[in-house]
């Protein structure tokens, strides 16, 4: 066995895979939505088991707060202030170099998710967000790409292995995204550890069934576990595409990815924080921008990035390339445009 094989001999021995589903996931390409509690957790576990190509984005940096569920990030990427997909590029590197890990810092819009998708065999959701999962299940559906639905607050999850035209689509479960503050986040709720790493091992083991060629071993199923309790439901979803006449994956809705819907603020889960996205993409100077900003605070600046603690106020402006700033401090959509005009422009 060659030895680039040969590091994943246990994997091999096991039947449901094999050496031959094995070298059909190391020639597979996945994207990895999200880089925070379970985009972290599904990387890695990607990685380790070979899959080739990780397309891996994220628009947030790594914090403190991470590094007590998001396991690719140390206290290092704190002090250096990386974007949370540069950072688990790095780690991941050093944990497989035979794989190809491509990381991209950008937020996940209407714009942008069909080049993530194109050359892709499946999508992981790490996401914190409904609109986001929308927009993926929309593409998903658009280019007939399988895609693995998780989700974690407190102690309870749930995944869902979403096959566009066989199977029911996350639109089928929920028709659309929850009014703010309908549901328990991480900000009301908080996480636990645990849950992110059992619900993202759910998902990487759909993942490798499908890319070992094992698609007949998905169940049609809506998995929610808890933790705390030690619970695990499945609830059979088979036959719902049909009976819930879905929108999406029946009626050809394409609400979000045609940009019809969703907006360009997000509050961001359990930050206290807003990410606002300009209306148009922008390549932004970084360092003429800290020039620019060093008579309204502290201003730090990397290659990715651009930080401004006001000296008033107690808001923090982080400014990516790409135009778009995330304004700890506030949970105010209007307060956060209004910073965001006043420092970075309209």
């Amino acid at each position: 066995m060659h030895a680039d094989i040969q590091r994943y001999s246990r994997q091999i021995l096991f039947q449901g895979i094999g050496e031959a589903g094995q070298r059909r996931i190391m020639a597979g390409r996945v994207l990895v939505c999200g880089c925070g509690a379970l985009g972290s957790a599904l990387a890695d576990g990607l990685a380790r088991a070979g899959v080739g190509f990780l397309r891996i984005v994220d628009r947030d940096f790594v914090e403190l707060s991470n590094l007590q569920r998001q396991v690719l990030f140390d206290e290092d990427d704190v002090a250096n202030q990386l974007p949370k997909a540069v950072a688990a590029a790095q780690k991941l590197t050093r944990i497989n170099r035979t794989i190809q890990v491509q990381p991209i810092v950008a937020d996940i819009d209407h714009a942008n998710i069909l080049g993530l998708v194109q050359d892709v065999d499946l999508i992981v959701d790490g996401m914190d967000n409904f609109e986001t999962r929308f927009l993926i299940n929309d593409a998903a559906l658009h280019t007939q790409t399988p895609w693995v639905y998780g989700g974690c607050v407190g102690s309870v999850g749930q995944t869902l292995t979403v096959l566009p035209g066989e199977s029911a689509c996350l639109r089928c479960l929920i028709d659309s995204a929850p009014d703010a503050g309908a549901l328990e986040t991480c900000e009301t709720a908080g996480v636990l550890g645990p849950i992110v790493h059992w619900v993202a091992a759910l998902q990487v083991v759909a993942a490798l069934k499908l890319l070992a060629g094992r698609r007949d071993l998905i169940e049609p199923v809506l998995t929610v576990v808890d933790v705390w309790d030690g619970s695990l439901r499945k609830l059979n979803v088979a036959g719902l595409r049909e009976r819930a006449n879905c929108p999406a994956c029946v009626g050809g809705e394409r609400g979000w990815l045609s940009g019809e819907k969703g907006s360009r603020t997000t509050v961001l889960c359990g930050r206290n924080a807003v990410q606002v996205t300009p209306p148009e993409k922008t390549t932004l100077d970084l360092p003429e921008l800290a020039g620019r900003l060093a008579g309204a605070g502290d201003v730090a600046v990397n290659r990715f990035l651009v930080r401004l603690t006001l000296s008033t106020g107690g808001c923090c402006l982080t400014v990516f390339a790409d135009g778009r700033a995330i304004i700890q401090g506030t949970d105010d959509p209007g307060t956060a445009r209004g910073l965001y005009a006043r420092y970075v422009g309209s």
